[in-house]
This record gives C-alpha cells, sequence and structure tokens, in this order.
C-alpha cells in the first residue's frame, strides 16, 4: 500500500493506494499516530484503494472517534465500488461522511 500525506492548514488529505488489509493497517495506523493533533479537517483520497478489510474499517473507526474526540471531522471520497459497497454492508456508509 501506498499512502501520501498532504497538509494545509488544519487540513490533512491522505491518499490510500491498492489495499488497506490486516498487512498493510498498521503501517497506516503508524503513520496516523501523532500527526492527527491539530488537524480539524482529516479527508481519505481513496480513488486509487481497490480493497479494504475489517483492519482497515478497525483503523478507519478509530481514527474517527479521535477526531471526534477532538472537535474535527473526517471525510471518505472517492472510494471505488469494491469497498462502497463493504461500507454499506458494514454500517460504516453510515458512519462516516462518504464523497464521491
Amino acid at each position: 500500500m501506498k499512502i501520501t500525506k498532504k497538509k494545509e492548514g488544519t487540513t490533512l488529505t491522505i491518499a490510500l493506494e491498492d489495499s488497506l488489509n490486516t498487512n498493510t493497517a498498521p503501517e497506516l495506523e503508524a503513520e496516523l499516530n501523532g500527526c492527527l493533533d491539530d488537524v480539524k479537517e482529516l479527508i481519505f483520497d481513496m480513488k486509487d484503494l481497490n480493497y479494504i478489510s475489517s483492519a482497515g474499517l478497525r483503523i478507519l473507526f478509530a481514527t474517527h472517534k479521535t477526531m471526534g474526540k477532538q472537535g474535527g471531522s473526517m471525510i471518505v471520497k472517492n472510494i471505488c465500488d469494491e469497498v462502497k459497497d463493504i461500507f454499506d454492508m458494514t454500517g460504516f456508509g453510515l458512519v462516516f461522511t462518504v464523497e464521491q
């Protein structure tokens, strides 16, 4: 998985490529540790992400809770149909703000 971060003011955009699964979720978790302290808007751009597992969903959910606790927001955008189906089946499509 490739992770690209871009920060503009208090907005952090994280672009994810390939798969977010059991093997790659720890890499994303490590990237997120300590970098959300002054972030008010977190955007996950998933236009190049083709798969997400329960391990990836766990990281996103924990990050969503962290953003809420510090008064920020989290947006997931540009998800492919396969990832959208996983969000819909698990109910995460109702938890996260999803933009196409």
